[in-house]
């Protein structure tokens, strides 16, 4: 049924309850994870080299993230794939879909009220367009339980 799963993943992220999910359908299905992450560098755009230095940091965080998530995923014997994609995230897992992914899982922030209305969600729009099933995994928003939101400094 599921021959390619696409995992997106943010960088410079650490939690991620998707990956569980991933890997046991992976397993069940002998399925290939395709771990995506989108560095979305449209910053580059803008003149300065202190911007182009914020966009390879953020590349930078985007492939230690992919790394870090294929070995976890290598680890529990599942094939994977990662990559890097430079672009918005939404446009860059659109485009993974049509590349063949039959299954996209993801988390989903549990933001409410106005940070939600500012923030929007990423996993809330592939929801909207995807022309495959999407796994959806709540995440707890680590401001709601008292702790500081993970860096994404390198």
């Amino acid at each position: 049924m599921y021959d390619d799963i696409l995992l997106p993943v943010a960088p410079g992220g650490e939690a991620n309850d998707a990956i569980p999910h991933a890997t046991s359908l992976a397993q069940h299905y002998d399925a290939t994870v395709h771990v995506v992450s989108a560095a979305d560098t449209a910053v580059d755009t803008l003149a300065g080299q202190r911007t182009g230095a914020f966009s390879d940091r953020l590349a930078d965080a985007a492939e230690k993230r992919v790394e870090a998530v294929t070995d976890e995923l290598e680890a529990a014997g599942v094939e994977t794939v990662g990559s890097v994609v430079r672009g918005d995230p939404l446009e860059v897992i659109e485009n993974a879909i049509e590349d063949g992914a039959d299954i996209v899982i993801m988390p989903s922030h549990t933001r409410r009220g106005i940070r939600r209305l500012l923030l929007g969600s990423v996993t809330e729009k592939v929801v909207r367009v995807a022309t495959v099933p999407v796994v959806t995994v709540p995440m707890a928003d680590p401001e709601a339980d008292g702790e500081a939101p993970p860096s994404t400094d390198a």
